[in-house]
């Protein structure tokens, strides 16, 4: 496994927008340990060559160091942040953003003996892994293609496709599948989760999500906690919070009309799980917040 060279591709192409000229594929460069900060996780595969990071998923905990690699497959509310990182060893990491509809085609491409079995119930939205040496050569040949332009059109859809190969085939090869496929126990709780995030200032029935999702509230709910290591409506308040954050840094002296924009009916009880969430009430935390970006990008990069 070769990092030095992933190392040198990774702090050679950052920016500080994690973008870069393939699309899909992130790079994060961080010189100093940061405090825990909430976001959406983004389907992404996360892979670090330097440095090592901490996610929190409801009550778990995920970290993953150089040579690691992190798989999100769901969109959801976590809170994350380095703790190994300093000018001299910044911290650096490769993000894939993940498309169940390319998982799809490279399932029906493959024979049925080649894959893992999918499972019975949904996984759970996030695995750590040990990154093997197919799955770091693909990316590293993924980033030399930033320094070839002129070949990067035609080879970076191929590579990427065999990195989504060396997952599928992989440790966590049975969660990628279930990304893939229209029927999966994933797939329907995914369905629910985006219902929630497009409707996160609305109230709704537990039932009528279950259904939504096509399944009994039982199994929903079971299926649901198992994924995103939350409950329906502790996943619907970790959204709202995130958006009022994010709310608050351009309106700081606005909580009473954040919270009402977020849905609170009550910007008491807004106010009392703010600072749950994240330390301080909303006032102080805006101010604190005040000139600074709150990045929407994959936290987990």
């Amino acid at each position: 496994m070769d990092l030095d060279e992933l190392r040198t591709l990774l702090v050679r192409h950052a920016r500080p927008d994690m973008t870069t000229a393939i699309d899909g594929v992130l790079i994060s460069k961080v010189e100093q340990s940061t405090p825990p900060s909430p976001s959406m996780s983004g389907t992404v595969l996360a892979l670090i060559a330097q440095g090592a990071k901490r996610i929190a998923l409801g009550d778990r905990v995920y970290e993953y160091r150089a040579g690691q690699y992190l798989l999100a497959s769901v969109d959801m509310p976590i809170t994350g942040h380095f703790t190994e990182a300093s000018p001299e060893r910044p911290a650096v990491g490769f993000g894939l953003i993940l498309h169940p509809a390319t998982v799809a085609e490279l399932l029906l491409q493959a024979a049925p003996g080649d894959l893992p079995p999918a499972g019975g119930g949904a996984p759970s939205g996030m695995a750590v892994s040990d990154a093997p040496d197919a799955l770091v050569d693909a990316v590293i040949r993924l980033l030399r293609l930033l320094d070839q332009p002129r070949d990067m059109a035609v080879l970076a859809p191929l590579i990427k496709r065999e990195i989504l190969w060396w997952l599928i085939t992989g440790e966590q090869g049975a969660v990628v599948r279930q990304l893939g496929l229209a029927d999966s126990s994933l797939t329907h709780i995914a369905r629910a989760v985006r219902w929630i995030r497009d409707h996160y200032t609305q109230s709704f029935r537990v039932e009528d999500v279950a259904q939504l999702a096509g399944m009994s509230v039982s199994a929903f709910y079971r299926n649901f906690q198992a994924v995103t290591a939350m409950s329906p409506i502790q996943f619907q308040k970790q959204i709202r919070l995130q958006e009022a954050r994010l709310l608050l840094a351009t309106h700081p002296n606005d909580v009473t009309g954040v919270s009402h924009r977020v849905g609170y009916d009550s910007p008491s009880q807004f106010t009392r799980e703010y600072r749950r969430q994240f330390g301080a009430p909303p006032s102080q935390d805006a101010a604190r917040l005040r000139g600074s970006t709150l990045s929407t990008a994959p936290s987990l990069v």
